[in-house]
């Protein structure tokens, strides 16, 4: 009997420290409502940093800015009126938000069957104006490399500028940045804009990653018809852009719409036919008063 006590305690131990430690992982799997629903506020490097869509706002394509040959150059030059335009914001001494952006992008448009300079264009604007034309140039050969396909230099420029134009063309495609003088660096998102063809802001695609339906349908429906297949424009009337999940997803209003289109053709297609076998039952038979008549 005295054996048995010192066990039965031990094991009321166990149990109970086990009930403690359950207790404590419970408490800290679930957030304290006041916790939860605290806000922290953002860093103040990223105070006024961030994205405003301008969807269908014109770019100031009067602007000047420098290719990365040194040639001056307006905006108005790399829209044709027939092309769509992939619009990026960085630097080239980005330690590394714009690297993994432009990887990501250019990852992204080699898997692509359109070309770049063929079907679509692409500028990269440096946000930073102590930017030269030859780190402009260095960059463009970096990423190009990356592309891997021959004859399509044409197609990508980088550009760089003065603070003034670099600020008026933010500011017109909503793109908020901030000079950290501390780091000499600038706070700024990752996105990617796409304009059409006479320079206005069609769509904004967000983050370090792009899938090349995303792109594809991005660049179609910019080009406003000029490029994708009939199966692109379909995908597009039935598919709408969700800037949340950065992606196009299926519109459950447009595939209402579409099934109804589908369901009024295929009605009038079956009646289409039963009228013309009746049309064709009624001409084959004649007048039965007259062939009765007629019969001796």
């Amino acid at each position: 009997m005295s054996r048995r006590m010192p066990r039965q305690a031990s094991l009321r131990r166990k149990i109970l420290g086990a009930c403690l430690l359950g207790a404590v992982v419970l408490a800290a799997a679930v957030p304290d409502a006041g916790v939860a629903a605290r806000k922290e506020p953002a860093p103040k490097q990223l105070e006024q940093v961030g994205i405003t869509e301008h969807l269908d706002v014109p770019l100031p394509l009067d602007l000047s800015f420098r290719d990365s040959q040194g040639q001056e150059v307006t905006l108005a030059k790399y829209f044709d009126g027939e092309h769509p335009v992939v619009l990026t914001l960085n630097y080239s001494s980005c330690p590394m938000l714009c690297s993994l952006q432009l990887t990501g992008l250019f990852d992204g448009l080699k898997k692509l069957k359109w070309d770049l300079g063929r079907q679509y264009r692409m500028i990269t604007v440096s946000i930073d104006p102590k930017e030269t034309p030859e780190r402009a140039a260095m960059a463009k050969r970096r990423y190009l490399r990356q592309y891997g396909r021959s004859g399509v230099g044409s197609g990508y420029e980088c550009l760089t500028g003065s603070n003034a134009n670099i600020k008026r063309l933010a500011d017109t495609v909503g793109f908020r940045y901030r000079y950290i003088p501390e780091t000499g660096e600038y706070a700024h998102a990752a996105v990617t804009i796409i304009c059409t063809p006479d320079g206005r802001v069609s769509r904004y695609l967000y983050g370090v990653e792009y899938a090349p339906q995303t792109l594809r349908l991005a660049l179609t429906e910019a080009s406003e018809g000029r490029i994708g297949s009939t199966v692109d424009q379909l995908l597009l009337f039935c598919f709408h852009y969700d800037s949340a999940a950065g992606k196009y997803g299926p519109s459950a209003l447009k595939l209402m719409r579409l099934g109804g289109i589908l369901t009024v053709c295929v009605i009038g297609g079956l009646l289409l036919a039963y009228w013309r076998r009746e049309q064709k039952n009624d001409g084959g038979g004649g007048d039965p008063q007259k062939t009765s008549e007629e019969t001796p």
